[in-house]
């Protein structure tokens, strides 16, 4: 089992900068894909950015140049630094990851989301 904890939401004005960070703890052996995803209210959930084990990274066309994503492998942790936001990034936002378990189990994990407002 593979637990995502995400921390670093809040409420920042137009303009303004968070930076999340999610930690996957469990009987991890590989994580393959981690990525953040958002849900704003009543709107289904989104892909915002997602990076691989070897670092490659894709953005949604609506955060690019203004979200990076990154990862410490050593950590098992994923980080989404996040400027110049806009009221429409408001939402929850998620962390995803996927990678091998013990006994060569896959997982599929979501962490609980953190709330990030964002007011004009």
């Amino acid at each position: 089992q593979v637990q995502l904890v995400e921390s670093g939401g809040g409420l920042v004005q137009a303009g303004g900068s968070l930076r999340l960070s999610c930690v996957a703890s469990g009987r991890i052996v590989t994580i393959n894909t981690m990525g953040w995803y958002r849900q704003a209210s009543g709107k289904q959930r989104e892909l915002v950015a997602a990076i691989t084990s070897g670092g490659s990274t894709n953005y949604a066309d609506s955060v690019k140049g203004r979200f990076t994503i990154s990862r410490d492998n050593a950590k098992n942790t994923v980080y989404l630094q996040m400027i110049s936001l806009k009221p429409e990034d408001t939402a929850v936002y998620y962390c995803n990851a996927d990678g091998t378990s013990y006994f060569g189990r896959t997982f599929d994990s979501w962490g609980r989301g953190t709330q990030v407002t964002v007011s004009s």
